[in-house]
């Protein structure tokens, strides 16, 4: 019986794991075993259930756009606990200049398609929008080299749109510094637009035209908002898949700490305390930086380019209130800092505003501000009591809330989020090319190419039928030359 090792427990690990374990209960003859270090899985997916608040530590949703978890959830029979956003508070707020400012209608993407919500915004100058419409006339770079999505922006938007839009939105996302991100592994969307139309406003604009309106909801299904969750957080995703596996064919709280090759394409992976194990075929679903020392003893080449993909490190507070405590509408979905403020939270999210069953009552309401990221990672270091005392001093400047909170709960994520700097393809291409030259060897999840769960449920599927379709030739090629 084929041997099958996937390390680590996050979605991209539980997803591979989940397509190995439906083949052996439609009879493959295979076995696996996931390995996760951490006491848990799910990885970055982490939903707590605190005193009647549905906290979530890590993603709260995911892009309906993309269509792997929605497909997922329906694999699984969780189809019906999908949810939308709540779309009576669909509006951000950009923190600038000292004061909240809505982002205006129509905006697509970092690109106005309204000119009048625009115009009348207070959010960008009038240099900087008559720099913006400078777009329509500036040619397309079409010397196909890569460039950093602050770069991009500047060129073709200006300096003010990529303070006060690009670099927060993009921010909240990847924790990421627009001087170093690359724009063809990050956003190669806006490389496509620009070269097809010689203008970012044009292909917006042509977009928005041919956007289709939505459809109503089918019965029994949610309604489809651009950001989706499931009503119990994004935790049900991960426990559902967990329960659908073998428990013993899991081992958490075990650091794999090397993969070696072994003779007739086979691998030996060393689990910290326990006796080596031998593998047919590997799935590594570790960070980047962790997979790098993994496989360091049998591939200094694959474990370089590894190595050379940056993390940066955040930390998600989340803090329930009185809502007789809270002065102000929370009457959107949050807003986002731009680093030029020099602040020190870089987001907030008003959970309850956002989502519907987030908090035990009417009566409180659930905010999660976000601290760290590629420019401002050392504040995450500070102990709980440092770090709640430094988010209530930024919230109460930036929207005067000046209450205490009834609960809160502080998630760090040390090297927890990949940056896709220049140069971040070329070293994928080398890792992929590396994995290429060993056969049932595979390096698959966020650090690489993409980073929304969507993408992670994808790759690592993927990776487990590519093993499944591996196995079966090399079993038939050990039958054809007598082996078996």
């Amino acid at each position: 019986m084929k041997k099958v090792v996937v390390i680590g427990g996050g979605i991209t690990g539980l997803s591979a794991a989940y397509i190995l374990q439906k083949a052996r209960e439609s009879g493959e003859k295979i076995d696996y075993l996931l390995v996760e270090k951490d006491s848990r899985l799910g990885g970055k997916i982490l939903t707590e259930k605190i005193d009647g608040y549905i906290v979530e530590g890590g993603p709260d949703c995911f892009l309906s756009e993309k269509p792997w978890v929605a497909q997922m959830a329906r694999e699984l029979g969780i189809e019906h606990r999908l949810m939308g956003s709540n779309e009576a508070s669909k509006r951000t707020y950009v923190y600038a200049d000292r004061r909240l400012n809505k982002l205006p209608d129509g905006l697509m993407g970092l690109v106005p398609t309204k000119l009048i919500p625009f115009a009348f915004s207070p959010l960008i100058s009038w240099p900087g929008k008559i720099r913006m419409a400078f777009d329509l006339f500036i040619p397309p770079n079409r010397t196909g080299e890569d460039e950093t999505l602050g770069s991009f922006v500047t060129r073709r938007l200006g300096k003010e749109a990529l303070d006060k839009i690009a670099e927060p939105l993009i921010g909240g996302i990847h924790a990421g510094d627009p001087d170093q991100m690359s724009l063809k592994a990050s956003f190669p969307r806006f490389i496509q637009m620009e070269q097809k139309y010689g203008s970012l406003i044009r292909a917006m604009l042509a977009a928005r035209k041919n956007t289709p309106k939505p459809k109503p909801a089918e019965p029994g299904k949610a309604q489809k908002t651009f950001f989706m969750t499931f009503i119990g957080g994004m935790g049900e995703l991960t426990d559902t898949i967990t329960e659908k596996l073998d428990k013993s064919k899991v081992l958490t709280g075990k650091t794999v700490t090397k993969v070696e090759k072994g003779p007739g394409e086979k691998y030996t992976v060393y689990i910290d305390g326990l006796e080596p194990i031998e593998a047919d075929a590997v799935i590594l679903t570790a960070p980047a930086h962790e997979a790098a020392e993994i496989v360091r003893e049998f591939d200094k080449v694959m474990a370089d380019n590894l190595a050379g993909i940056p993390q940066a490190t955040s930390a998600t507070v989340n803090l329930a209130f009185r809502r007789s405590d809270i002065h102000k509408p929370l009457d959107a979905f949050g807003f986002i800092v731009p680093i030029s403020e020099k602040r020190k939270i870089k987001a907030t999210t008003y959970s309850s505003s956002k989502w519907y069953y987030r908090t035990p009552g009417d009566d409180y309401v659930l905010i999660r501000a976000f601290v760290g990221g590629a420019k401002n990672q050392e504040l995450v270091f500070q102990d709980d009591e440092s770090m709640l005392k430094m988010v209530l001093n930024e919230l109460r400047d930036i929207v005067g809330l000046t209450a205490q909170p009834v609960m809160y709960k502080i998630y760090r994520w040390v090297k927890g989020m990949p940056q896709y700097t220049v140069g971040h393809l070329e070293r994928v291409a080398n890792i992929e090319a590396r994995t290429a030259a060993n056969p049932g060897f595979y390096v698959v999840g966020g650090s690489y190419r993409g980073v929304g769960i969507g993408d992670c449920i994808n790759v690592g599927s993927q990776a487990a039928e590519k093993t499944l379709a591996y196995l079966q030739n090399s079993g038939q090629r050990a039958a054809a030359s007598g082996e078996y």
